[in-house]
């Protein structure tokens, strides 16, 4: 009998070794991955654990570390890998979930999600998301063609340090004809002048970041003008003292770019007695007034600066006391205007279609102007002094509103233009008017304050964890016994002073660290045997390092 019993205990041990022997977890209850959410970057590693739970039946509840023995898989691939062994490997910008499973004792056992956030590639485990760019410095001025200016990109990143991307960002120029830029920064004046210096920097995830300086370029010689056009070409009055106003567009001799120069030329009228033109301090420029009947010769004169001269020519008639007969339609030019800032401005011209010759007419400073929406743009309605009847003027607020033109005929009908828009949007941020928020900056400076000239030594790194911003000490290529280093305000330093011994004397410091403010020993240190410093910048910050 007993040995009957010995053996039955012999079989229920060999059934219940495939269970908790030889490695297998097959007699597990459930999982659990730690840790339950990871933030990494890309190309970055991180090690998951996950331990089994046994606790059916009177089986004594147990863990144990089963990471070797389930399987693991990553939802999301693209984002982040995760191998046989746990180990979980940034791959792109994004959000996954890892979960491992095996056979468990009631079957295929499932442990909890682990949430796999890839914030991008970085440096020290710091992201190179860049959530802006400053352009430094903001401004700079030449005094002469050929002259050269460099300009810096800093990038701030989504961990809060920051990079230089100089040699990384797309640099643009917003008037090449005035000031180029290379794919490195340096700025080349050209012409007279002030262009915008814009760099554009490309994160992983398709987001762009930009930065803005100015680039003032002091002599030299504007660009000259080639052409010149008259807009509209011809004019009619029916009443003395009746107005209209005539435009000219210059056109750029190297882009092509036409810009208005109405109130730049010299406007003058063939016969007086027919009409006058208003010019340059006498009048409005290009505003023609109807005298009596006839036509006269309106023409703008451009004088470019090596004294060559080019010149538009177009029709004032005058019919006095010609029956008004009803305007049929109103047409209101260009076809949109788009702007990206506040503050910047938009031609609109308004033509009426008559019946009779001349069949199409200025009506520019006779209608009334109407602007749907006030806070994206104000326009100048006839009769306002200051500015041209039709000026449309961006207020600063993104979007777009209707612009249109109405006049009432003298038998009390109203005629509307159809709508055109004017946009505020810049092309690359889609914000009109958008404040670029600059980092500040502060310098931190590191110098020996003891005696010993020979064996020490001051380490930093930067904000974003690259090595030996600081390095002062014998021999120190970058600053000998005197360091300074320049970090975003804000940044945490971790200052680092060798040899340690007897010949350290301490952390000191100008702005009172024996009082508490500035350095920070290491934790169950002291100022006066810590190895490290860590300083938090509020300002412009010294450090000394006592060497004996």
């Amino acid at each position: 009998m007993r040995v009957r019993a010995l053996v039955g205990a012999l079989l229920l041990v060999g059934l219940f070794v495939p269970f908790f022997g030889c490695g297998s977890a097959t007699g597990i209850d459930s999982i659990a991955v730690s840790p339950s959410t990871v933030s990494l970057a890309a190309g970055a590693t991180v090690q998951l654990t996950a331990t089994g739970t046994t606790s059916h039946g009177n089986h004594p509840s147990s863990q144990s570390n089963i990471t070797n023995q389930v399987t693991w898989a990553s939802s999301i691939t693209a984002v982040a890998t995760v191998s046989s062994t746990g180990v979980v490997t940034g791959v792109g910008a994004g959000t996954t979930t890892i979960t491992a499973s095996t056979n468990g004792f009631g079957g295929l056992i499932t442990s909890n999600v682990v949430e796999v956030t890839v914030t991008g590639g970085g440096h020290g485990g710091n992201s190179t998301i860049l959530t802006g760019v400053t352009v430094i410095p903001g401004s700079q001025s030449v005094q002469s063609p050929g002259v050269t200016a460099q300009f810096l990109a800093i990038g701030t990143t989504s961990a809060g340090g920051t990079v230089d991307v100089t040699n990384q960002v797309v640099w643009q120029s917003s008037s090449s004809q005035i000031g180029t830029i290379s794919s490195t920064g340096l700025a080349t004046a050209v012409s007279q002048g002030t262009t915008t210096i814009t760099a554009l920097a490309s994160n992983e995830d398709g987001t762009v970041v930009t930065g803005t300086a100015t680039f003032t370029v002091v002599g030299g010689t504007p660009e000259q003008i080639t052409a010149l056009t008259m807009y509209p070409g011809s004019q009619s009055a029916t009443s003395q003292a009746q107005t209209s106003q005539f435009f000219v567009l210059g056109t750029d001799g190297s882009t092509g770019l036409q810009f208005d120069v109405t109130s730049q030329v010299v406007w003058a009228s063939s016969n007086l007695s027919v009409a006058t033109i208003g010019t340059n301090g006498s009048g409005t420029p290009g505003l023609a007034t109807a005298v009596g009947n006839g036509t006269a010769s309106i023409t703008a004169t451009w004088t470019n600066k090596d004294g060559s001269k080019i010149v538009s020519q177009g029709t004032y008639s005058v019919t006095l006391g010609a029956a008004q007969e009803p305007l049929i339609s109103i047409t209101v030019v260009p076809n949109g205007i788009t702007v990206s800032n506040r503050g910047m401005t938009g031609q609109f011209l308004a033509f009426g279609t008559y019946s009779t010759t001349p069949t199409v007419r200025d009506l520019t400073n006779q209608v009334t102007w109407v602007t749907t929406l006030p806070d994206v743009a104000s326009i100048n309605s006839a009769g306002v002094s200051g500015e041209p009847a039709g000026l449309a003027t961006a207020q600063g607020y993104t979007g777009f509103t209707d612009i249109f033109a109405e006049a009432t005929n003298p038998d009390g009908t109203v005629v509307v233009s159809s709508p055109q828009l004017f946009t505020c949007k810049d092309p690359i941020t889609q914000v009109c008017d958008q404040e670029i928020a600059h980092p500040q900056f502060a310098t931190i400076t590191v110098f020996n304050a003891g005696e010993n000239n020979t064996t020490w030594l001051i380490t930093a790194p930067s904000d974003t964890g690259t090595p030996n911003l600081i390095h002062c000490g014998p021999g120190s290529t970058s600053g000998g016994s005197v360091c300074t280093g320049t970090y975003e305000t804000g940044s945490t330093i971790v200052i680092t002073a060798s040899p340690l011994g007897a010949g350290f004397g301490g952390w000191s410091s100008g702005d009172g660290v024996g009082g508490g403010v500035g350095c920070v020993p290491a934790p169950g240190y002291t100022l006066l045997n810590s190895p490290t410093c860590t300083v938090t910048l509020a300002g412009d910050t010294s450090i000394g390092a006592i060497f004996y």
